[in-house]
């Protein structure tokens, strides 16, 4: 009897300890299951930022919310290659999950810095070229994405310019020299080219390497007397649209731009992808990875549908009539 009784305290002893235990190990269980995610911008923080808002809001809807059952770490290189490279190296230290890269730039940045870690890169300009994937069906190693198809649409754009104002002649072209890898740089030049020849204008390419060589180069463009601007793809000239919007009104030089944004700025007119729409589709790509599927299996997602937007008040305020046809294949007018 005194047997069973000692066992009995025994196993009231350890049955206590061990019902105050299995909180203390669910919480350490819990903790240690929510994914870390870092997100690393070659930009400034912007907290009106369209893109980044829609990425977090797709991963909500899809039942990823911050604080609850993800953790995200943000960095922002404010344009830095060191600064980027720096953040990059400190995610992959901090052991995040999967890195969540913005542009060619982000996804370099990333993939330097870890062969492991699955990054997931949005707007990417040209990912094989880039060398950041194998092949678009099969990208082969720890990096996936979107493209927005950076070199492809470059012609398209100076044509539509020439379908606005058909008589003009001088086309400046704004572009970040190492905006991409040498080879995305290369072809994005050699498309301007040859489409200002077949379309028989002169082609003035003036570089910004930085926001701060933004003014100067507007100078440049009105120096040689530019009549229309064409905005390269770029990171940074995306993330810096505001000013160049304004800087192109301050100059009176109609702009074809990558983006909606710039327009709904005041810009004149865009085509391109919806830039928030490929961030979303971004979310659904970490979603798979965070289930298990690997970045290798994963097929980089080319955009399927591009939109042309057009400022009519802009158009007016710089005396230029914009044909019911051309409204026509506009896919949003803003009045």
């Amino acid at each position: 009897m005194q047997f069973r009784q000692l066992k009995l305290r025994e196993f009231i002893t350890l049955l206590g300890g061990a019902a105050m235990a299995w909180p203390l190990a669910a919480r350490a269980q819990s903790s240690a299951k929510v994914p870390r995610i870092g997100i690393l911008s070659p930009g400034r923080l912007d907290p009106n930022d369209a893109t980044i808002a829609s990425f977090e809001k797709e991963l909500r809807e899809l039942g990823w919310t911050e604080g609850e059952n993800i953790a995200i770490e943000r960095r922002f290189a404010e344009w830095s290659p060191d600064r980027l490279r720096d953040a990059a190296n400190d995610l992959v230290e901090r052991k995040v999950d999967i890195i969540v890269a913005r542009s060619t730039l982000g996804g370099r940045a990333a993939k330097q810095a870890t062969s492991t870690i699955p990054i997931v890169v949005s707007a990417m300009a040209d990912p094989v070229g880039d060398e950041l994937v194998a092949s678009l069906a099969r990208p082969g190693g720890n990096v996936t994405g979107t493209t927005f198809l950076g070199p492809e649409l470059v012609a398209k754009r100076l044509q539509l310019l020439r379908d606005v104002l058909p008589g003009l002649s001088r086309v400046a072209a704004l572009w970040q020299p190492r905006a991409y890898s040498e080879h995305t740089m290369a072809a994005l030049v050699k498309e301007v080219e040859e489409a200002a020849r077949v379309l028989g204008m002169r082609l003035q390419l003036v570089p910004a390497a930085v926001p701060d060589d933004l003014a100067g180069a507007f100078a440049a463009m009105t120096g040689n007397r530019a009549e229309v601007l064409l905005v390269l793809p770029s990171p940074m000239l995306f993330g810096e649209y505001k000013r160049i919007v304004g800087l192109a009104a301050e100059n009176r030089l109609p702009g074809m731009y990558q983006a909606r944004e710039f327009v709904v700025a005041g810009g004149l007119m865009s085509y391109g992808v919806d830039l928030p729409g490929l961030f979303r589709r971004t979310a659904t790509y970490v979603d798979k990875v965070l289930k298990g599927v690997k970045p290798a299996e994963l097929p980089v997602e080319q955009p399927t549908k591009f939109e042309l937007v057009i400022n009519l008040k802009t158009a007016r305020e710089l005396g230029l009539t914009v044909s019911r046809d051309f409204l026509l294949i506009a896919d949003d007018v803003i009045e």
